[in-house]
């Protein structure tokens, strides 16, 4: 290769580099025609719109090369196509089959076994705030694949990319300039055996559930909203006053819990336009996109609380019924003029979940029941706005962007009721009764809300200084605050006169009965708040940042690509003070640390086919504010509490990777990649039980190793010369494996801070040689498409699996609490139609085809207790999209 063609191959990627990507087969673009595979053996790339906040210089030979290939950093991109291969509704669920990669909880992707805090989340290289409060990262299972355009893994850390990257960056591009005008209108139905027209529960809540948005039933009470806004403490209210409140705080329609016979099937229905025309020598095109989808999941949980003995203390069997209601609607901007290029993207997303439970646990030590109903509403959403000028003058490139990001959650009206039966002979003592005392039953009803604000704000100049020489450089800023509030309110029966009238017989209502207005005012049932002590907490967190970087190639086929990031950071918490007269609260927390993080990637071009890496960098992962905030938090997917401890500190990584790439051409290729990582002060969750309920904190670990290595092969058969059926057929075949081992190392003399700030042993909470939380050992994917090439038509087949991974540490000599993900199947079918003359996709999907299920468990080895098992079924469904 002579050195003018490396000058003509020297590529700036900048925020709007489009990296091109190999066409297996048709493309699922709106409106746009599926295209043939490139038979060549240097084959030509479609290019996927990516929009990066940074730049990365890429050095090729080939213009057309595969990303992944002329990239100086181990990436993977997902283009349209390939996400539409495996079907999967939301982004989430798409990057699950890259390799490495696995997703946990609700939508949270790990990398590498990393926790989500080691991944970072970019939508077109902005950074986003979350609306979770578990977490900083934003859940990925918000973004449905209709409104994404592509989705790139960087897996080495390179110094234009925040300095918060432990596993990997995860960049997603919404859709900007079509092609050409479209309009596509889809609707599907889904259903799964453990929910679909089975029984299930629910609660009235509004009329407008339905679609996700409350009428207002939910809005907070006139009396309690003055009280919040009075400063006042609940005990300085009177009965009288107490009672006001009570009596609108028990709404029948969202207290009384009722049975659905049949559990209706889940709908969704998208609409997305889009149109380009051109302006003199401009191009002006404009995307706009809206879907909802409603969406049901009932699971039959059994769960156990573990004593310090590793024995039972009570085992519960719960029902819970969750209504998911998505909207989504995103409107993109794009001009382009000459080499120069505007981006305007405004995103809206509402999740919201409605849900019921019903449990009933036998308490070994009491030998008593407990029967505990819960209702309740949580409502997340994210609104983003961000500008993006790509600005191209010959040799030098400048990006600009800036963004503004909101996030919030909202839960009114989480009710909880809790109703004993004594088992004894006793007068009622064989009834479930709710005395209203705490020890013999309760009620309780809580309102949350969370609010993030995000600025951002960067520029990057990148500038060609040789034929073998390109350099950049940027700065960029980044505010994030967030407002955490929870306030819970307990109904009490402490009249003396009549508390002995009110066992004998009133506690025995239904829940909305015994919050009635008569009830209330008659026994002078008082008010107690119990979130008093820490009801509201702000966090933030402030990064002054810049780079620099080179990219030199000094050989042919020899480059290196080095760096180097500084970035000064703020991150508090501390609790807000609500009332007029304070009470101290220590546990707050200021963070001030600034930090240089290298990283160095060395690319050689040993042949045409084979390419090697080596990488090493430094980086950092910043605890989360939800794990700083020390306030109750009830997670409804992990189902259990969490409280935040204000003292964890930074933790600070090392990464090392040797990468070997093989490429076949024609959309084949092999690679095998070891990693290495050391972490200090890593962050990890661990669980204690309190009166059989679970709850888990956070600290940090003293130090940790993760290492491993993984394997992906991608391969394109051509069935052309089978002939007949198969002439215009392939099958394409991407299959990956990973292995990871880690381990805690604790030593002796090593500390740890508490949520009181107090130095504790290490060893108190963690054990020498455990893995991390959230770490497989094994993670594998394989996927089987057959195709034509020629037009829209896929039958493809995916198989997952991921082996046991830790989710908590279990304090003292307690086991660790272990999630068993196993293996899934799924079938995902795609079928071009030509219906009353309109271009149309019909989808039909089944996943989980072997039933596997939801397992999380402790096991000593010979006693298994369980903490979160439930049946997941088989789940089916059938979609169809009209192009016009």
């Amino acid at each position: 290769m002579t050195n003018g063609r490396q000058l003509a191959a020297l590529l700036l990627l900048s925020t709007a580099l489009s990296f091109p990507v190999s066409v297996y087969a048709q493309d699922t673009g709106a409106g746009e025609e599926a295209e043939p595979a490139d038979t060549a053996q240097d084959e030509e790339f479609d290019a996927p719109d990516i929009s990066l906040g940074g730049n990365t210089i890429i050095v090729t030979g080939r213009i057309n090369r595969d990303p992944t290939r002329s990239s100086t950093q181990v990436i993977s991109v997902l283009s349209t196509e390939q996400i539409a291969r495996t079907g999967e509704g939301d982004i989430a669920g798409a990057l699950g089959r890259v390799t490495g990669l696995s997703v946990q909880g609700q939508g949270f992707v790990f990398v590498r076994g990393l926790g989500d805090r080691y991944s970072l989340a970019l939508l077109n290289g902005l950074p986003l705030p979350s609306p979770q409060p578990l977490s900083r990262v934003v859940p990925l299972d918000i973004f449905p694949t209709s409104i994404v355009a592509s989705s790139l893994v960087q897996k080495t850390y390179s110094a234009n990319f925040p300095g918060e990257f432990g596993g990997g960056v995860i960049n997603l591009t919404t859709r900007a300039i079509p092609d050409e005008s479209f309009l596509s209108v889809g609707m599907g139905v889904s259903g799964d055996t453990e929910t679909t027209f089975q029984n299930g529960l629910s609660y009235y809540g509004s009329d407008t559930d339905w679609t996700g948005f409350d009428d207002g039933t939910r809005r907070t009470p006139p009396a309690l909203q003055a009280y919040l806004d009075s400063g006042r403490r609940m005990s300085d209210l009177t009965q009288a006053e107490q009672g006001a409140i009570g009596k609108q705080l028990g709404n029948p329609n969202l207290i009384l819990l009722q049975k659905i016979g049949d559990i209706p099937a889940n709908w969704s229905g998208s609409l997305t336009a889009g149109t380009a025309t051109d302006i003199g020598d401009s191009r002006l095109g404009v995307v706009a996109t809206g879907s909802i989808s409603n969406e049901w999941r009932t699971r039959d949980i059994f769960k156990q609380a573990v004593l310090g003995n590793f024995t039972s203390g009570a085992d519960t069997n719960e029902i819970a019924t969750d209504n998911r209601i998505t909207v989504n609607g995103l409107l993109g901007l794009g001009l382009e003029f000459g080499e120069h290029r505007l981006r305007m993207t405004n995103l809206f997303i509402r999740d919201t979940l409605k849900t019921a439970r019903l449990s009933e646990t036998y308490n070994f030590v009491l030998e008593d029941d407990i029967k505990e109903q819960q209702t309740a509403w949580y409502e997340r959403q994210l609104m983003n706005s961000q500008l993006v000028g790509e600005l191209r003058f010959g040799d030098l490139s400048v990006d600009l962007r800036g963004g503004w990001a909101k996030t919030m959650r909202d839960a009114p009206f989480e009710y909880d009721f809790a109703y004993v039966r004594q088992n004894t002979p006793a007068p009622l003592g064989n009834i479930f009764v709710n005395q209203l005392d705490r020890q013999n039953g309760y009620a309780s009803v809580a309102f949350s809300n969370l609010d993030e604000t995000l600025w951002y704000g960067g520029l990057d100049l990148s500038y060609r200084l040789a034929d073998w020489l390109g350099a950049s450089a940027g700065y960029a800023y980044t505010d994030t605050n967030r407002y955490s509030e929870r306030r819970q309110f307990s109904f009490l029966n402490l009249d003396g006169e009549r508390s002995s009238e009110f066992r004998q017989g009133i506690g025995v209502l239904r829940p909305d009965l015994l919050l009635g207005d008569a009830i209330i005012d008659y026994y002078r049932l008082r008010l107690d708040e119990t979130t008093e002590t820490d009801p509201a907490f702000e966090a933030g967190l402030e990064i002054h940042a810049g780079y620099g970087q080179v990219q030199v190639e000094p050989l042919t086929g020899l480059s290196l690509n080095l760096g180097v990031r500084y970035e000064d950071a703020v991150q508090f918490v501390r609790p807000v003070e609500v009332f007029t007269i304070p009470i101290a609260n220590p546990r707050s927390n200021q963070l001030n640390n600034d930090y240089f993080l290298p990283a160095a990637t060395l690319t050689w071009e040993a042949t045409d086919s084979l390419q090697l890496r080596l990488h090493g960098s430094q980086t950092i992962a910043r605890p989360q504010f939800r794990e700083l905030i020390f306030q109750p938090y009830f997670d409804p997917e992990t189902n259990r509490s969490f409280t935040g401890n204000p003292f964890l500190v930074d933790s600070k990584l090392t990464n090392l990777e040797l990468r070997g790439e093989y490429y076949l051409g024609r959309g084949r290729s092999f690679s095998l990649a070891g990693f290495h990582k050391k972490i200090l002060r890593p962050i990890e969750v661990f669980s204690t039980f309190n009166d059989n309920d679970q709850v888990s904190s956070f600290a940090n670990a003293p130090r940790a190793t993760l290492y491993g290595f993984e394997a992906d092969l991608q391969y394109a058969f051509d069935l052309a010369d089978m002939g007949g059926l198969f002439q215009t057929k392939q099958l394409v075949l991407v299959t990956n494996y990973t292995w990871t081992q880690s381990d805690i190392s604790v030593g002796p003399d090593d500390i740890t801070l508490n949520d009181r700030g107090l130095e504790i042993p290490a060893a108190n909470l963690f054990r020498d040689g455990v893995p991390m939380t959230g770490q497989s050992d094994h993670l594998a994917n394989f996927q089987l498409s057959f195709e034509d090439v020629d037009r829209l038509q896929q039958f493809t087949v995916l198989a997952g699996y991921a082996s046991k991974r830790v989710t908590s540490r279990g304090t003292g000599t307690l086991p660790d609490i272990v999630e068993n993900p196993g293996f899934k199947l799924d079938l995902v079918m795609r079928q071009g139609l030509n219906l009353f003359g309109t271009e149309a996709e019909l989808k039909l999907q089944a996943r989980n085809i072997l039933g596997r299920d939801n397992f999380e468990y402790q096991t000593d080895g010979t006693t298994r207790l369980e903490i979160n098992t439930y049946n997941v079924g088989t789940s089916f469904s059938a979609s169809i999209s009209f192009d016009f």
